[in-house]
């Protein structure tokens, strides 16, 4: 009796380890249809970082998740994976996650958005330390794949949440049947470079049909809302500081002149 009980322990047990080692993530998790694959991202980020961004003119990492939060694409815009900062591909990861995240069907919310309110004091204070990154997805190897349609991250939910600029949600017309997709990411510049060229980024590929936002301007609604240039209390309490180089604000009149969204 003893002999058979141990039996079905190891058993039990090794269904256990078995079903531990899957992903554990349903087929709809994965559906990336309505979404851009790597070679798409490359092409709309590229061409958004060649603009004048009001940063270093630095390459560029970028990220798309589904609304489950899975990678779906991951691409740069260098000549390598060692040509834009190592470091900002986790973070365009993390930034996408977080823009998915806090964005529903009538309200986007951008990771500039989010900078104020989670200040010591503020409404969200707390949230940059709630739904860790996946190492273990954000890190696996090969680093070859880095930026490639086979990144380790993609088919992964990488979590994160990033608290300064570079993520948007993305948003699939037609006007009168919006739906939010998913979002991007972008990182490798300062926090308002990046969140300007992941804005020309998503205009590039015509996902930016959003409903509403907190931004101080209508026509830009999850816009960067810069500190000490916005009036309205609302779009102060998710404002975000402007990043100056040597002392000069070289951005804010940049981001104000952003494409407008789809009306």
């Amino acid at each position: 009796m003893k002999s058979f009980n141990q039996g079905i322990l190891r058993i039990a047990c090794g269904s256990a380890i078995a079903l531990s080692g899957a992903s554990g993530y349903a087929d709809s998790d994965r559906d990336c249809r309505h979404l851009p694959n790597s070679a798409a991202l490359k092409t709309a980020l590229t061409a958004a970082q060649t603009l004048v961004n009001g940063g270093f003119g630095l390459d560029m990492w970028g990220t798309i998740v589904n609304r489950d939060g899975v990678v779906c694409a991951v691409a740069f815009t260098g000549t390598d994976r060692g040509s834009q900062w190592p470091g900002s591909r986790v973070i365009s990861a993390q930034k996408a996650n977080t823009a998915n995240s806090f964005s529903l069907p009538g309200l986007a919310l951008s990771t500039a958005n989010l900078w104020a309110a989670v200040q010591p004091g503020g409404s969200l204070y707390g949230l940059q330390h709630s739904n860790p990154v996946d190492t273990e997805v954000a890190y696996k190897g090969p680093s070859s794949h880095f930026g490639q349609s086979n990144d380790p991250m993609v088919g992964k939910k990488i979590g994160g949440v990033n608290v300064f600029g570079g993520g948007l949600a993305l948003y699939k017309g037609p006007m009168n049947a919006r739906t939010l997709v998913g979002a991007v990411g972008v990182s490798g510049d300062t926090s308002c470079a990046d969140h300007n060229i992941a804005w020309r980024t998503r205009n590039n590929l015509s996902l930016d049909f959003v409903p509403g936002g907190v931004g101080s301007d209508g026509m830009r609604p999850d816009n960067i809302n810069y500190q000490g240039l916005v009036l309205s209390p609302l779009a102060a309490d998710f404002s975000h500081p402007i990043c100056k180089i040597a002392g000069v604000d070289g951005v804010s009149t940049i981001s104000a002149g952003l494409p407008p969204v789809p009306q």
